[in-house]
């Protein structure tokens, strides 16, 4: 018992002798002790401002960073989700405000404006949405009822397929 006493207090006066003699005095930091008027400095001061003045650099955060295909493919179907649901809301909108058939007489209208370019990104931008937030249900669908699909490769690969074949779609509907 007294013995390791003594081994812990040998211990702490080694550490405090290393660390009075400079050695690692670059890689030491004295515990900062805010009061209330350093403390509301602190917090009006800008994150890189203050990492300018301790010469650390700002740390990049998620701009170095790659998102996975799952990841973005994901993001997509809740921005989809949303889409839908905004275009069936200003469809709605439309609909109410100016009667009957008006959003089917304004989709005709565009449909037929002769410019094919703006016809088939009308379709594009319907069609896209539709299909690839399905095909989204679709694939979690099939992972919920087989788990075992549920790899980082598979994943990987539902991910390419799901955009891929959400694109074949919807180009085939802008020619329909």
């Amino acid at each position: 018992m007294i013995s390791q006493r003594l081994l812990l207090l040998q211990s702490t006066l080694a550490k405090k002798s290393i660390l009075q003699s400079g050695i690692f005095r670059n890689n030491v930091r004295n515990m900062t002790v805010l009061s209330k008027e350093s403390g509301e400095t602190y917090r009006k001061e800008n994150y890189s401002h203050r990492m300018n003045k301790t010469g650390r650099p700002v740390s990049p955060h998620v701009t170095i960073y790659q998102f996975p295909i799952a990841a973005l493919t994901s993001i997509t179907i809740r921005v989809t989700g949303c889409a839908l649901t905004f275009g069936a809301a200003g469809v709605g909108l439309v609909e109410i405000l100016a009667g009957n058939g008006a959003a089917l007489g304004m989709m005709q209208e565009i449909a037929g404006t002769g410019y094919p370019v703006v016809t088939s990104l009308a379709k594009f931008s319907v069609s896209f949405p539709c299909v690839y937030h399905y095909l989204g249900g679709v694939r979690h669908l099939m992972w919920d009822n087989f788990p075992d699909m549920l790899t980082n490769v598979d994943v990987t690969k539902a991910s390419y397929a799901l955009v891929a074949s959400s694109m074949v779609v919807s180009i085939a509907f802008v020619f329909v």
